[in-house]
């Protein structure tokens, strides 16, 4: 079975590499193991994220990615048994800043953040621990995000 990944943009101008997301995504879940999951992406600016962001974790503050585990169980009209993996919304303003931030192009953010929500969409935690520029990490969350990054350098969604 596949898996399915519900793209949009809310709040902002529909990016043109939009279209790229989901089957960037597609890799990223083969890569992991991922199967029958769906899940949606939002993309939307720092103002709605920060409003997520105030709402759900009581951070009055913007931030690059948030992520909402669901985990329901759910059968389609053919039979299909799938799992509803969660929600995962990223501000494309915060990516550009991080982007600088790192010294590096949005493409290569866009792809961290992208499989970052997935992670925990499917339970990986990285604690206290985030990425800094010129640190490697330590947690294995984060350890196999690069791990697999380095793998998907070339890939272009940008």
């Amino acid at each position: 079975m596949a898996n399915r990944f519900l793209v949009a943009a809310d709040g902002i101008d529909e990016p043109s590499w939009l279209g790229n997301v989901e089957p960037f995504l597609q890799k990223m879940a083969a890569e992991l193991g991922f199967d029958g999951q769906e899940a949606s992406i939002v993309f939307c600016g720092d103002e709605m994220i920060r409003e997520l962001n105030k709402n759900y974790r009581n951070i009055d503050a913007a931030t690059d990615v948030l992520s909402f585990e669901n985990g329901e169980k759910f059968t389609d009209e053919d039979g299909s048994q799938w799992t509803l993996a969660g929600d995962i919304a990223i501000s494309v303003d915060t990516l550009k800043k991080n982007a600088e931030y790192f010294g590096i192009d949005e493409n290569s953010e866009l792809k961290r953040l992208l499989l970052h929500g997935l992670l925990h969409l499917n339970g990986y935690d990285h604690g206290e621990e985030h990425i800094e520029k010129g640190k490697a990490p330590e947690c294995e969350m984060l350890k196999l995000q690069e791990e697999i990054l380095l793998k998907y350098e070339g890939e272009k969604i940008i």
